[in-house]
């Protein structure tokens, strides 16, 4: 939760270039973003792998007026619609993205390449049929706002009593490496988006900070077995909405032209 899913920023920036917001080469490059490169296979003709201008080109032309992301958990197919192959794909990537405007979605494939101590990733964003009806228990940017504040109001409070909610050095740590990453690129999302879909998702990451820590912290002083189990109790819900939450807040640009 604390990284930005790939399937974030390729909806994200394809969605500024589908709706003419940005060029293809600034769309190209966000989306690569830290790793060496992006490709999509499988697009409707072609014959194999092509870059990222060139697909976002293509499916434009195919009748893609916007792109969806999903987050699925086992159990949680968040943001999926079928068939079962895309959904197990989907599923096992634990992200994927939907497009809207023509039966096909984006599966990625990341492999490490170079030598130790300069290794890099590569995508492959594998295009397969996708069931065309709506996604999976995503939530309104209102009910995604509305559950998020509450599930942090109770989370933090659990968690608290449980003293594991965000103590020493390593918390302060993960805190200090969110707020500065956090200012460094204050552009959220792509521009095009509506500025609540922006502030949906800079408060789902921060949700997502306060599941991480509390995972990475041990037990904490979850000394006693009914304990642990109250922290984990906890943490599900609130994983789960923020979850929700990003896919609202990356969705809203579909949503929105939905609406007219």
């Amino acid at each position: 939760m604390l990284t930005e899913p790939r399937s974030g920023r390729l909806a994200a920036w394809g969605n500024a270039l589908l709706g003419g917001f940005v060029g293809p080469d600034d769309a190209a490059v966000a989306i690569v973003g830290e790793d060496a490169s992006h490709r999509v296979a499988g697009l409707p003709g072609e014959d194999g792998p092509v870059g990222l201008t060139l697909a976002l080109g293509r499916l434009r032309a195919l009748g893609v007026g916007g792109l969806r992301v999903a987050l699925p958990a086992p159990g949680h197919p968040l943001g999926l619609s079928g068939p079962p192959e895309f959904n197990a794909r989907a599923l096992e990537a634990e992200e994927a993205v939907v497009c809207h405007g023509a039966a096909l979605g984006l599966v990625p494939k990341v492999y490490e390449v170079g030598p130790e101590g300069d290794v890099h990733a590569e995508v492959t964003w594998h295009c397969l049929p996708v069931r065309e009806a709506p996604p999976a228990d995503v939530p309104s940017l209102g009910e995604a706002e509305r559950e998020l504040a509450e599930a942090l109001r109770d989370a933090t409070e659990v968690l608290t009593r449980l003293d594991v909610a965000g103590s020493g050095p390593v918390s302060e740590a993960a805190v200090d490496a969110y707020r500065a990453r956090a200012e460094r690129g204050r552009e959220a999302l792509a521009p095009g988006y509506p500025g609540r879909a922006v502030r949906v998702l800079e408060l789902a990451q921060r949700v997502g900070l306060l599941v991480s820590v509390a995972y990475e912290s041990g037990h904490g002083g979850a000394v006693s077995a009914s304990e642990m189990g109250a922290r984990a109790l906890a943490l599900r819900p609130v994983e789960r909405t923020a979850r929700r939450a990003q896919v609202a807040a990356y969705n809203a640009f579909v949503e929105e032209r939905e609406r007219g």
